[in-house]
This record gives structure tokens, C-alpha cells and sequence, in this order.
């Protein structure tokens, strides 16, 4: 079990140089220095964390599958089965949310992620919606449940075929937009979750463009106006 307080904020990580600051063309938003000790980007097993609620990447069903869908059945037991049969599924794009049972996560929250298809660009519009709405679901479901930490898996990317660097610009914009609203504020923190390298890359390479440091400026050498304008004594 991994407990909250031993997974890093992006702040530790700037700190600790796990996470490099962005080159200023790249940033997509402004430094907001309260929000980085509110997102955490953590690698390894989803289940083993003691959140109020871990996000699984469910089908419509909701009654289990593969990848992080059936890890987190399987850790959470058959409880969670029989809750999630009581449901009458999920649609593309939506949430809902159970007991965590055997978890350490108090809650899952249940998440339809589109499948994506490469064969032809039509619809990816739609389906970029679909992924949003997944990712604002689910934290609108954590606040209306008075959760404060919510972690998420890399949704929509496994065997539904999603890009992992598309489908992860849409999470951390949705994050960020969400995370410094005024009813986003009451969450404490959003985890991602990865697991493979892969991911762990792109996360680390596109984090810092939603969530910047704030850069100090080194001192100039060039005398200020005000300087240049003082007559020397």
C-alpha cells in the first residue's frame, strides 16, 4: 500500500530535478505556484494506492476486462463486481462510481474512454470530446462525493488504441482547467498513474508545459533606467 503522502507533488519533483522546466514557446499555461503541490505524477500499481478514489479505465459494461480494468477487479474482489452489475453499464465518455472494497482507494470511479481508430481522421474530434469528458467526470463525481485525491490511469491509450501523447495533452488540459477553478480548488490532489517508460516520457515531457515552474529571472547586468538616469556623484 502506498499512502498519499509519500507520492511526490511536481513541485518535489522540480525540486529534485525529475521534472525540467519547459522552454517559454512550449507553455501552454501561465505558472500557477499553489498548483503544483496539488498534482502528482506517480509510476507503478494503480491499486496499491490509499486515495479516496483510483479511476479505472472501464468498457460499458463495467463488469471487468483487461489491462488496469482487470487489476483493479481483481485486487478490489468480487464485491465490486456485484455493485458494478447494479449500475446497468457506462456510456462513452461518462463515469460513474462504486465502493473500493478490497482497494486501498475508498472509491473507483468508472470511466468509458472512446476507441480510437487510425484508419482515417474522421471523427477525432468526437472522440477528443469523449476523452475530455472522461477525465471532467470523473472529477466532477469526486466533488460531488466530497473526495479530495483522485488518481488517474492513462485512459483511452491501451487496447483502444488512443495516441499516448494526444490523449495525454487532454488530460492534463482538463486537469489544469479543472484544478484552478473555484470548485476544482476543494480537490487536494490529481495523481496520473503510468506504468510503462513510454508514458513515463511523455508525461514528464508534457507536464511542465500545463503545470510550469515559476522561473525566478537572473539579475541583469544592464543598469535600469532608473540607474542609467542618476547622475553620478
Amino acid at each position: 500500500m502506498i499512502w498519499l503522502k509519500n507520492v511526490k507533488t511536481i513541485a518535489q519533483m522540480y525540486k529534485e530535478g525529475l521534472l525540467q522546466a519547459p522552454r517559454q514557446a512550449r507553455v501552454k499555461r501561465a505558472p500557477k505556484v499553489e498548483l503544483l503541490e496539488r498534482i502528482s505524477l506517480f509510476q507503478g500499481d494503480i491499486t496499491k494506492l490509499r486515495v479516496d478514489a483510483i479511476v479505472n479505465a472501464a468498457n460499458k459494461s463495467l463488469l471487468g476486462g483487461g489491462g488496469v480494468d482487470g487489476a483493479i477487479h481483481a485486487a478490489a474482489g468480487p464485491k465490486l463486481l456485484s455493485e458494478c452489475r447494479e449500475l446497468n453499464g457506462c456510456l462513452t465518455g461518462q463515469s460513474k462510481i462504486t465502493r473500493g472494497y478490497d482497494l486501498p482507494a475508498a472509491h473507483v470511479i468508472h470511466t468509458v474512454g472512446p476507441v480510437y481508430s487510425f484508419d482515417s481522421s474522421s471523427g477525432a474530434e468526437a472522440k477528443a470530446e469523449q476523452l475530455a469528458s472522461c477525465y471532467k467526470t470523473s472529477l466532477q463525481l469526486a466533488l460531488e462525493n466530497s473526495l479530495k485525491s483522485i488518481a488517474f490511469p492513462c485512459v483511452s491509450t491501451g487496447i483502444y488504441g488512443y495516441p499516448i501523447e494526444d490523449a495525454t495533452h487532454i488530460a492534463l488540459g482538463v486537469a489544469r482547467d479543472f484544478a484552478e477553478s473555484e470548485e476544482g480548488s476543494k480537490l487536494e490532489r490529481i495523481i496520473f498513474t503510468i506504468w510503462t517508460q513510454r508514458d513515463k516520457g511523455v508525461y514528464e515531457d508534457l507536464l511542465p508545459l500545463y503545470f510550469p515552474p515559476v522561473v525566478e529571472e537572473e539579475p541583469s547586468d544592464e543598469p535600469t533606467a532608473e540607474a542609467a538616469a542618476t547622475p553620478e556623484t
